[in-house]
């Protein structure tokens, strides 16, 4: 079996028909289409907009158990933002209104707006397709803006009366090519933003696309990270391909996942043992473009934890870090150490704890005999475990930041879904990690999905299978499989609906 093959395996091929809910095909457009705008004194850009007007209502809501049970990861990240507010009350009295205010709706209100919207395979998927076109957009702007050095949808923007759009960085060359930012405010955020799409593509929509639609698609979506030179993106996409590649490798291993933490702790603390330099030193100079930019970000996280311990409560705020003098740029390059300092040791916990805590539920779901539910479980899951490494290598504001937490809200569905509620299939099982056929069987499978589907008229996935054993040899052809069976070949498990 190829390694495409064993990623997501699914038993014949899967179709599902899902619209993406209004609020959220605008929320992504008004990620994708960076406006800004004056009301009054306040500053709004497409993103606010739409959050400060869904975060209320939705967030009672969801308080309220309408969009399933409150998990702990809501409790803790409200708390994160609760901790943040007191922090900022002591550290920046006068800024806390205005900065709780803008951080708040961008952190919760996409956290909460993917919570209320994204509760289903089909709504997921829908998001996911969407996303993996709004990236692929994207490309012909990217190359013209390497080329060029020119970011013609932010000048476009900023040329319409009354609105304004991201600055030009105007970032040095890298590798002899200029860095494209396209819509967001910095080329690393664009480069983030479309790694996010290279597991959902490659890994998602196995069996949905075929195979040379999702290989081209991961190309272009791997040109478009390329063009932004940025090594923390490029980064999240070689992370994603790591852990694609260890999954194909330890198939049969059922504590394959366990055996990978094992073995990250083991390299780190041989590298501790062996090297001059600390793990943290070692990780920076693999994962970035130059021993200048590893030097650096060391140095940052060295004086930045130095911060940490000598504000261990309450944080730094928004006041400006100690450092040597020679550092003169403020800016972090390290999202959760960056937490950390201005927030305090109980807000970084509260943050990171509660993401932790939502990747192990949802890693931790007995979804093996549900195939659409599996292979859409590991895109996000993949996405996010590229996404954690390649945020200690970059701060993350704005719209990108409200987009990573919206997209991690996402995925809380996993938590809360019902399996049964899902088209359920019979397998055999390799390995304890996801379903798959027998080889003859899954030829056979492959062969029934090119004949017509019978049920055209239902919204759920179609899946077509084979029995795990055939008890009468002269008949060869398989067992259809659906929410809706027909009567004769309705297996004696399965309930009709």
């Amino acid at each position: 079996m190829t390694l495409s093959e064993h990623i997501t395996q699914l038993p014949g091929r899967v179709s599902f028909k899902g619209k993406l809910p209004l609020p959220i095909l605008l929320y992504v457009l008004a990620v994708a289409i960076p406006f800004r705008f004056d009301v009054g004194p306040l500053t709004l850009n497409g993103v606010r907009a739409i959050l400060l007007v869904t975060i209320i209502p939705l967030t009672i809501r969801l308080m309220m158990g309408k969009y399933g049970k409150v998990l702990l990861t809501d409790i803790m990240l409200f708390l994160h933002m609760f901790w943040a507010l007191l922090a900022l009350w002591v550290n920046n009295p006068l800024r806390v209104v205005e900065t709780i205010g803008s951080t708040s709706i961008e952190f919760l209100g996409g956290y909460v707006l993917a919570r209320a919207y994204i509760r289903s395979s089909e709504s997921f998927g829908a998001l996911c397709r969407f996303v993996i076109f709004v990236v692929c957009c994207t490309l012909p702007f990217a190359l013209y803006e390497t080329l060029t050095g020119r970011p013609i949808l932010i000048e476009l923007i900023n040329n319409l009366p009354g609105l304004r759009s991201e600055n030009n960085v105007n970032q040095e060359p890298r590798l002899g090519l200029e860095r494209a930012q396209v819509v967001f405010a910095h080329p690393i955020h664009y480069g983030l933003f479309c790694s996010m799409a290279f597991s959902l593509s490659f890994v998602g929509f196995k069996g949905i696309y075929n195979s040379t639609k999702r290989y081209l698609l991961c190309i272009i979506i791997t040109l478009c990270v390329f063009f932004s030179v940025s090594s923390g993106a490029l980064l999240a996409v070689m992370l994603q391909l790591g852990i694609i590649f260890w999954a194909w490798t330890f198939q049969r291993i059922s504590f394959r996942w366990l055996l990978l933490l094992g073995f990250l702790v083991f390299c780190y603390v041989t590298i501790d043992l062996l090297s001059n330099r600390t793990p943290m030193r070692v990780f920076m100079t693999y994962a970035t473009f130059s021993p200048w930019n590893a030097y650096w970000r060391g140095l940052i996280f060295e004086h930045g934890m130095n911060n940490v311990w000598a504000n261990p409560f309450l944080g730094l705020g928004l006041n400006n870090w100690i450092r040597p003098s020679f550092m003169a740029g403020s800016s972090v390059d390290n999202f959760w150490l960056l937490t950390a300092m201005q927030f305090g040791i109980p807000g970084f916990i509260l943050l990171s704890g509660g993401y932790a805590i939502a990747l192990w539920h949802v890693g931790r779901r007995p979804l093996d005999d549900y195939p659409l539910l599996w292979q859409q479980r590991r895109a996000w899951m993949f996405t996010l475990a590229g996404l954690t490494f390649t945020l200690a290598t970059v701060a993350i504001w704005s719209s990108i930041y409200s987009f990573v937490f919206f997209f991690f809200g996402a995925g809380m569905w996993f938590i809360t879904t019902e399996p049964k509620t899902e088209t359920k299939i019979a397998t055999s099982k390799t390995d304890r990690g996801g379903p798959s056929l027998r080889r003859s069987d899954r030829s056979n499978a492959l062969k029934r999905t090119r004949q017509k589907p019978t049920s055209e008229d239902t919204d759920q996935p179609i899946v077509d299978t084979g029995r795990d054993q055939i008890s009468d040899r002269t008949d060869r052809n398989l067992t259809r499989y659906t929410r809706f069976p027909s009567t004769d070949d309705k297996p004696e498990d399965q309930e009709s609906s």
